[in-house]
């Protein structure tokens, strides 16, 4: 069985993408990786990635545009903050009989292809504590007033930015027939922080995929992953998450800003200028206070 890594991009978030491949290719030089276009904006970033990290654009784009465009149109127009989101569903039917997917918002500290190895046993993983937090940013109470999902299929609520599966395990038709269910019954999301594929993928891999582990639930724990957790302590190149006294694999700065004073800051800027000279930190501007007239004027305006 081949595997492989997918990722989403395009020319925007060309700094992630190369701090994502560069922290990939320092483990792991041959693991095949594919692009799938976030937009038709893309081919400055994709000709980057193929001729420093190898990195294939994902062959069927006439595919992914029309599975986007009929994902899209379940719901209709103006529902979600980021549509584009759902293009990552083409990983289901690419050229990896097992995979991974990875936002470009993360970098990675070990064989991150390793991860695989669970997709012996099990059809679906992720590797993150999303479902610690609750159900916030996933679903509401609905699901549970409604008995959609029992309270132990809840705790298998999953971060959208890295995940794996097998090819074809999910079909055409169950993305499509998802979709419509979750079309009818929005109550049963929570889209309150703009938040686009993450609530409706995570509805689909509970109906649909019981064959599923999150590695956090190894023996002997695992680390974190979340960018946003203060415990992590720096050592070298790469974190250690004391809560389980072990080396975080991968660091994801969900709903983060990467930029100077952002938390790891150094960890991700190490990996982005890997063999480059490292440029000095240019610090974003502080906004500047509106004075309280400003403000009450902004408040009438908007009454009126």
């Amino acid at each position: 069985m081949n595997r492989g890594i997918y990722i989403t991009a395009n020319d925007k978030v060309t700094e992630h993408a190369i701090a994502l491949l560069k922290s990939i290719r320092v483990k792991d030089k041959d693991t095949p990786i594919v692009l799938i276009p976030y937009d038709d904006n893309y081919h400055a970033i994709a000709k980057i990635l193929n001729e420093s990290y190898g990195v294939e654009v994902y062959q069927d784009l006439e595919f992914i545009n029309r599975l986007s465009l009929q994902l899209y149109e379940i719901f209709g127009k103006g529902f979600f903050a980021r549509p584009n989101q759902f293009r990552k569903q083409a990983c289901w039917f690419g050229p990896f009989d097992k995979f991974i997917y990875i936002d470009t918002d993360i970098v990675v500290f070990d064989k991150i292809i390793e991860t695989t190895d669970y997709l012996d046993k099990y059809d679906f993983i992720c590797y993150d504590y999303q479902h610690s937090k609750g159900i916030k940013n996933v679903f509401s109470p609905k699901v549970i007033e409604d008995g959609v999902f029992s309270e132990a299929e809840i705790k298998d609520i999953f971060n959208g930015g890295f995940w794996g599966a097998k090819k074809n395990r999910i079909s055409e038709d169950n993305l499509y027939k998802t979709f419509a269910e979750c079309a009818t019954h929005p109550e049963y999301f929570d889209f309150s922080q703009k938040t686009s594929d993450q609530p409706i993928i995570n509805y689909m891999i509970l109906k649909e995929i019981p064959s599923r582990f999150n590695i956090v639930r190894r023996p002997g724990g695992a680390p974190g992953s979340w960018g946003g957790s203060k415990h992590f302590q720096i050592q070298g190149d790469r974190l250690i998450d004391p809560n389980c006294n072990q080396p975080v694999e991968y660091l994801h700065w969900a709903g983060i800003r990467i930029q100077p004073g952002c938390p790891y800051w150094d960890i991700w800027k190490h990996y982005r200028y890997l063999g480059e000279t490292m440029p000095p930190d240019e610090v974003p501007p502080t906004p500047t206070q509106k004075s309280l007239f400003q403000q009450m004027k902004e408040k009438i305006n908007r009454l009126i």
